[in-house]
């Protein structure tokens, strides 16, 4: 699996992940993550990540996550980017909430 991802398209790739925990991506959400990452790497990003399976994804994070040491050494501000992910579309409902405290345990 490709994880020799730039930063930008980490961030890309876990926001969708988030996005799509309750199994669709608002309009506020493809916004937020837009607002993170210019268009042709979400373009690019959202490709691979259509094609992923769920077991795919969160392999690639995690492998990813670690070889970021922006994030390896002090995941806090993914978090943050997360959260505010998960509230992009004005609530977190169940599905994001569990997917973050999912990737919080086992990225931390």
């Amino acid at each position: 699996m490709n994880t020799n991802w730039t930063k930008q398209e980490l961030v890309a790739y876990i926001l969708m992940y988030v996005a799509h925990s309750d199994l669709k991506e608002t309009v506020q959400e493809q916004e937020y993550i837009l607002s993170r990452v210019n268009s042709d790497t979400y373009k690019h990003v959202k490709q691979e990540f259509d094609a992923d399976n769920d077991y795919q994804s969160i392999t690639k994070i995690v492998d990813a996550v670690n070889a970021e040491p922006t994030y390896s050494n002090n995941p806090s501000e993914l978090f943050a980017d997360i959260k505010l992910m998960a509230f992009a579309d004005g609530k977190m409902d169940q599905m994001e909430h569990a997917i973050y405290n999912s990737l919080k345990k086992i990225l931390s």
